[in-house]
């Protein structure tokens, strides 16, 4: 499907609309008039860009969100991991705060949803490869700053999970300290893990 650069427009505020409330609310709770009322779209142009439904547009969203991450680590990777951590953790602090508590991952969101019972669940693949996207970009730089290929693997799996367990133990409990402890622990972590 061709699309012209005011339909692109009005695609991509559908996707940015949709991450951001699938990040509030979580997928299961949102339907596609639900996701094109956020995103102030109409609801026969969400299903004009999405044939497929919700879980085209929840994987889209998905995979928006992800690419915002990896843009922001491939930028602070390259000064270090220490550096990329660091921008991982406060990317998600400032979502969590900003939000007043009321909004986290949408990629965790999705995750965590049980897929669709008459379809593929399109949503959750997409959100597996955002993980591993993360992971990988997150092992690279450990492994190019001297951690071994299996700590740097495995150090890039607990930085993600940490870090999204936090999210949302943060959103319970309307409280930033689990991340900032957190954020201690596994910048301790990374810096043995690189030291020379």
């Amino acid at each position: 499907m061709r699309v012209s650069r005011s339909g692109a427009e009005s695609r991509q505020r559908i996707v940015i609309g949709a991450a951001d409330l699938i990040r509030r609310r979580g997928l299961a709770a949102s339907t596609v008039r639900d996701l094109a009322e956020h995103a102030e779209a109409p609801l026969g142009s969400t299903y004009h860009y999405f044939p497929r439904g919700k879980q085209q547009l929840a994987a889209e969203a998905v995979r928006f969100a992800g690419d915002l991450v990896l843009l922001a680590l491939d930028r602070e990777l390259r000064a270090g991991p220490i550096p990329g951590l660091r921008a991982f953790l406060a990317l998600w602090r400032e979502t969590v705060i900003s939000s007043g508590f009321r909004a986290g991952c949408p990629v965790l969101a999705v995750a965590v949803e049980e897929p669709p019972a008459d379809g593929d669940p399109e949503a959750i693949t997409a959100a597996a490869e955002v993980f591993a996207g993360w992971q990988e970009m997150l092992a690279g730089s450990l492994r190019a700053h001297g951690a071994g290929d299996s700590q740097a693997r495995r150090l890039a799996t607990l930085i993600v999970a940490a870090v999204e367990g936090t999210v949302a133990m943060c959103r319970a409990s309307g409280d930033i300290r689990p991340l900032d402890d957190v954020a201690a622990e596994l910048e301790a972590l990374v810096a043995a893990a690189v030291a020379p």
